[in-house]
């Protein structure tokens, strides 16, 4: 079935469709991931929560949203998949839905892939783009372009990767490697689990030995393209991180009670909170300006996702920090969700790009001179 989706890159209110689609994620998540599921999901060894991806992915299809649907997608756009990331960032949800159904998606429609992306589309295989977690859209890419990195030859490719988010949850593993971008099975890399500080996105690193390999594009543009969407959903992800810690705290401060009244009646937080609310509503603002410039084509999407994720970055984590402050000793413990926001929301921070490397990249865009 067809979802219609809007070009307009002002818009940036959505409408029946996109939140049927939130509805249905947040129904889904409520029940399959509550943050007791997160947490204790946290103590195990299982790189994601297959059951969740699978229903995530799969029977809400929201893994082939921006896929056309000749390919087995469903023919929307990164808008709708935008909704998707504001619903996962709320739960901290522990599945590849950014490694796969963002970068890696976005890379292989770069680069004209086909049966790949069905596979993608339908939920039967996870890839991921094998770059250090923290490149920026803007960074040389490794192996590409004279960068040291991957080498191929004859088909094959040796060398390693990382710090690879999901690098453990991939089937397949889209390696930029000298010549271009090539597609590699995952059983044939070794692949090493690296200390996470958010353990509901795992890294690895990953190594190469003569690994056969598929070449998918040449040169460097689809792996730019991937991380580019990347970093414009990942504010949007920061956005719902943000929305959640900030409706936690609220509640809390209304229902918690010191010398007679809610602690939420000090002046104190309510202007910290105020404050908090006002930089959420320009952070929804530039994340779905992001979400809309990329879904649409947009020239000036590399100015739009720069601006998001210098904004949204920082306000990702002042929202979580608050959260665990304004829960007082509740929030500092083991047994409460704050942690696994602000874990989420500091790994974010440094994920495909600081908030400063974006203020340096936006400074280059616009042409304006370095102090």
């Amino acid at each position: 079935m067809s979802v219609p989706t809007t070009d307009h890159v002002g818009d940036l209110l959505y409408g029946e469709i996109e939140e049927d689609l939130r509805a249905s994620v947040r129904e889904v998540l409520g029940d399959k991931a509550p943050w007791t599921s997160v947490l204790a999901g946290t103590e195990e060894d299982a790189p994601y929560d297959a059951a969740l991806w699978d229903a995530v992915a799969a029977r809400l299809g929201c893994a082939g949203l921006p896929v056309p649907e000749d390919l087995g997608g469903a023919g929307a756009s990164w808008r709708e998949t935008a909704v998707v990331m504001e619903e996962l960032g709320r739960s901290a949800a522990p599945v590849p839905f950014l490694t796969s159904a963002v970068m890696a998606t976005a890379a292989l429609l770069a680069a004209g892939e086909r049966d790949l992306l069905g596979r993608l589309a339908a939920g039967d295989a996870v890839a991921v783009l094998a770059v250090p977690f923290s490149t920026a859209p803007g960074d040389d890419v490794p192996g590409v372009a004279g960068v040291p990195g991957v080498a191929a030859a004859d088909g094959a490719l040796t060398g390693e990767v990382a710090a690879v988010a999901d690098g453990l949850a991939a089937d397949v593993l889209l390696v930029p490697a000298s010549g271009g971008l090539y597609a590699v099975d995952a059983a044939d890399a070794r692949r090493t689990a690296v200390t996470s500080l958010d353990m509901t996105r795992r890294l690895a690193d990953v190594a190469f030995a003569s690994a056969p390999a598929r070449r998918v594009a040449a040169g460097p543009d689809a792996v730019r393209a991937g991380l580019l969407t990347g970093a414009a959903m990942l504010a949007s992800e920061q956005l719902g991180l943000a929305e959640r810690c900030l409706d936690d705290t609220v509640a809390h401060v209304k229902a918690r009670y010191q010398f007679g009244r809610p602690v939420g009646s000090y002046q104190g937080l309510k202007h910290r909170l105020a404050d908090l609310w006002t930089s959420i509503t320009q952070a929804r603002a530039v994340a779905r300006h992001a979400a809309a410039s990329v879904a649409a084509g947009d020239g000036d999407a590399p100015v739009a996702v720069a601006v998001a994720q210098a904004h949204c970055s920082g306000v990702a984590v002042r929202a979580a920090e608050e959260c665990v402050q304004m829960h007082g000793g509740i929030g500092f413990t083991w047994e409460h969700p704050a942690h696994l926001f602000l874990k989420r929301a500091k790994a974010d921070s440094i994920a495909l790009g600081t908030a400063d490397r974006h203020r340096a990249e936006l400074a280059a865009l616009v042409d304006l001179p370095p102090a």
